[in-house]
């Protein structure tokens, strides 16, 4: 079993398992998931307003981006455990989670536009493309009935390296995150095909 597999079921299994007792109110995945999206909206503003006061509002932002990251994964957990999976809960948790890690990307977009940085800008829009292009090739994948979720750069990853790179940003780690950011969301995007590629040559 690869070190991410063993995270990724362990996370899964804490997640079920905290859900449990929610599960049994009449809080349903949706909430989570409108929560979760709204909290990486404050998240962006805060991190906009970073020139005012960068370690409170760099920190403050990824504290909200975070937590609603947080309850993008648990979402999925609570309906797992109150049985409330739907395909309308799936479409709409897959396409929010575009929308929260778009509007972060975006507000750090503007602030490297705001200091000059053309080539960090850059680098979002480069991390931005691929790490739109992630999911995307999965989903095409597994409608192909072929596994897609290879690869170094899932959603896990991506939210940790963005919150850390936010983290650190006064002291200047930002760029070099989101440069981390964008190599490993193309590099999955390039495994993805080339998995796809081979699995098809079986057949």
């Amino acid at each position: 079993m690869s070190i991410k597999t063993a995270y990724t079921t362990s996370a899964r299994g804490i997640a079920l398992r905290s859900m449990t007792g929610l599960a049994r109110t009449r809080v349903t995945p949706n909430m989570l998931t409108a929560t979760g999206v709204t909290l990486c909206a404050v998240g962006a503003v805060l991190v906009y307003f970073e020139y005012r006061n960068e370690l409170l509002f760099f920190w403050a932002g990824a504290l909200a981006f975070i937590v609603g990251s947080v309850l993008d994964i648990l979402d999925g957990a609570l309906a797992r455990a109150g049985g409330k999976q739907s395909p309308f809960g799936g479409f709409l948790d897959s396409t929010l989670d575009r929308v929260g890690e778009g509007l972060i990307l975006g507000a750090v977009g503007l602030v490297f536009m705001r200091d000059d940085n053309e080539i960090a800008l850059a680098l979002v829009l480069a991390a931005l493309a691929g790490s739109f292009l992630v999911p995307y090739a999965r989903a095409k994948a597994e409608g192909m009935g072929i596994k897609g979720d290879v690869g170094l750069g899932s959603r896990a990853e991506r939210v940790t390296v963005i919150s850390a790179g936010l983290i650190l940003a006064p002291w200047g780690v930002l760029p070099w995150a989101i440069g981390v950011l964008a190599v490993t969301a193309w590099l999955t995007v390039v495994q993805r095909i080339l998995h796809v590629r081979r699995e098809l040559e079986k057949r």
